[in-house]
């Protein structure tokens, strides 16, 4: 792996990608950007896949941002062990509460004819990012731990370099294949996000997680229906 092409490069390729596709798809197709809700299809599965992977990935998203914006606040913050132990339990947990939820919406996908009916290729190509993204989060965790840590001191000095159009990855090159791994597939996924159904996130406002829930009434009568045939 050329580490100037993959932390120097990609980034700058994937952020072109992204804004001219979003902007294009915005002024072309504006209706596309909906999530397709399939909640009318099957409910249930639907919850228990949906809820968790929102809410778990929101809290880690979360956390990678404040190590970003804040990183002195977070090794402030971790230069008490049982703190810097709570922070990495939590993300974990968010983490796992995430792969949880993203198996319940595959597995519902895969399962359920309907469903599968109106997947398409992309949906596919995205759950397969998403599922390597939280296994190789995870991963990191568990067997590079306290990345908290090392993400405000190595992580937040190479991305700031690569907001500053000097892209420095003396940050990136010692880390390990695991961690490298998780980054650039991130790039990856921003990079077909634009062409897929998850650009519903940049609709705002966005009241997913706080509206009440919908419910989707068959209105019509049936027996009249089977006249009709």
């Amino acid at each position: 792996m050329n580490d100037f092409i993959m932390f120097g490069v990609l980034p700058y390729v994937v952020a072109t990608v992204f804004l001219i596709v979003t902007i294009l798809r915005y002024r072309t197709k504006a209706f596309s950007y909906s999530s397709l809700s399939s909640q009318f299809l099957e409910n249930q599965q639907h919850f228990w896949g949906s809820v968790p992977f929102h809410y778990g990935i929101l809290v880690v998203l979360l956390g990678h941002t404040l190590g970003f914006l804040m990183p002195e606040m977070i090794l402030s913050w971790n230069a008490a062990p049982l703190r810097l132990m709570l922070l990495e339990v939590t993300g974990i947990a968010f983490a796992v509460l995430t792969l949880v939820g993203l198996a319940n919406i595959v597995l519902r996908r895969l399962t359920r004819p309907l469903m599968r009916e109106v997947t398409t290729l992309g949906d596919w190509v995205v759950y397969l990012l998403l599922l390597v993204q939280v296994l190789t989060g995870i991963g990191v965790a568990v067997f590079h731990g306290w990345g908290s840590s090392w993400f405000a001191t190595n992580l937040t000095p190479w991305l700031w370099s690569l907001v500053k159009l000097s892209p420095d990855v003396t940050y990136v090159a010692p880390l390990p294949f695991l961690v490298k791994l998780h980054i650039t597939n991130a790039f990856l996924l921003v990079g077909f996000f634009p062409f897929t159904r998850l650009v519903h996130i940049l609709v705002v406002p966005n009241p997913y997680l706080w509206r009440r829930t919908q419910v989707v009434i068959w209105n019509w009568d049936r027996s009249r229906l089977r006249d009709v045939d």
